[in-house]
């Protein structure tokens, strides 16, 4: 087995060979084409997650997952064991070397994901505070944005941030069971806390477009950004909800 760049890519010699080069290393023109198909990926996969929402929200099923959540104290994290198990499937068929389909099957399968775990949160803001979604979706793109330019410009490669973000991640999960458990509400200050761990995520996932990735890898590279980019819009807009009810 050999480990390749990206901190995440376990592969066989065989199926590394299929990518290309890294593409900090490729040629100029195909790391270009490489960034390019990566954020177009990008971009589709947020219009679709627009568009998936936008016909959930008119059915029945934003209401009854709602009322799901709202009725049992384990529902919200049995709604994320589910979709943690739906993230790692969908990301391994993403960088999958020998089937392109599967790739974008992965990349679709994680949209769809996100959109049903977004479903009772936006139907929430929906009825409550409409203004919120569209203020959100600035503010994170604005960050999200911000973001991007800092590692194209520095260049920096962010990826000493994995472990870091690994044991955030875990202790974020810790908390939640523990909110859960008890019935002690999430604050801001946890809230704001993982805009911060979002906004790594971001430097973290975009370094790795640019420094640990292969060319060919577009899918997979524009689904670890579409969920840094999801994680902050989710977490962006219950910031918001928070400080209205305050």
């Amino acid at each position: 087995m050999s480990y390749s760049e990206n901190p995440y890519q376990y592969k066989s010699d065989a199926a590394v060979g299929n990518w290309g080069n890294i593409a900090a290393q490729a040629p100029a023109s195909e790391r270009t084409d490489f960034i390019r198909k990566t954020y177009l990926h990008l971009a589709g996969a947020v219009l679709a997650f627009i568009g998936l929402e936008a016909i959930l929200l008119q059915t029945s099923l934003g209401d009854q997952l709602f009322q799901l959540m709202a009725g049992s104290r384990y529902g919200y994290l049995f709604i994320i064991l589910g979709f943690i198990a739906v993230a790692y499937i969908s990301e391994m068929w993403a960088r999958s070397a020998t089937s392109v389909g599967m790739q974008y099957a992965g990349l679709s399968l994680y949209v769809v994901a996100e959109s049903v775990i977004f479903l009772p949160l936006l139907y929430m803001a929906s009825k409550t505070m409409p203004e919120a979604i569209p203020q959100a979706a600035a503010i994170t793109a604005v960050l999200f944005g911000g973001l991007t330019a800092i590692v194209f410009v520095t260049g920096q490669d962010f990826s000493f941030l994995r472990t870091f973000l690994m044991l955030v991640g875990l202790a974020s999960i810790v908390v939640v069971i523990w909110a859960m458990v008890t019935g002690h509400p999430l604050g801001l200050f946890y809230i704001s806390a993982m805009i911060l761990f979002a906004c790594g995520y971001i430097l973290y996932d975009t370094s790795n477009v640019l420094h640990h990735y292969r060319i060919g890898q577009h899918v997979a590279a524009s689904l670890a950004l579409f969920a840094s980019v999801a994680l902050l819009f989710w977490y962006v807009l219950r910031l918001l909800m928070s400080l209205n009810r305050r």
